[in-house]
């Protein structure tokens, strides 16, 4: 068994380094990666670990959800409007011409909803 350290800790990190330990070996043993310490398996016989995913919740997404939409359509940046003059519009991009070349941004006022583009 490995000596004792400056580290109080779970049996899942090394009480010598404080590094997180590998999962047991074959040879019913663990060795820390940082600091070489060695740790029977004995050490590791009543560890159960239990684990939590959440999911995103599932939103309904219908055509007057997308038609009625009041917020930016996208990313906001600050970039004047031609048409009102505000200094916010969202944006997107996509790769609309040779892989070689730059993408396309699209502009979007928040305020009227004007829509512009530019190749970057």
């Amino acid at each position: 068994m490995a000596e004792t350290g400056p580290f109080t800790s779970t049996t899942a990190f090394c009480s010598r380094c404080g590094s997180i330990l590998p999962l047991l070996e074959a040879f019913g043993s663990v060795k820390c990666y940082a600091c070489r310490a060695v740790y029977d398996a004995q050490n590791f016989a009543n560890i159960k670990f239990n684990y939590t995913i959440h999911f995103n919740a599932v939103s309904t997404v219908t055509n007057e959800n997308i038609l009625n939409r009041d917020g930016p359509e996208g990313p906001v940046v600050e970039r004047r409007c031609p048409r009102c003059g505000n200094d916010r519009m969202s944006y997107a991009t996509l790769q609309l011409r040779s892989a070689d070349e730059g993408q396309t941004v699209f502009y979007t006022c928040v305020s009227c909803k004007y829509k512009e583009t530019e190749n970057s």
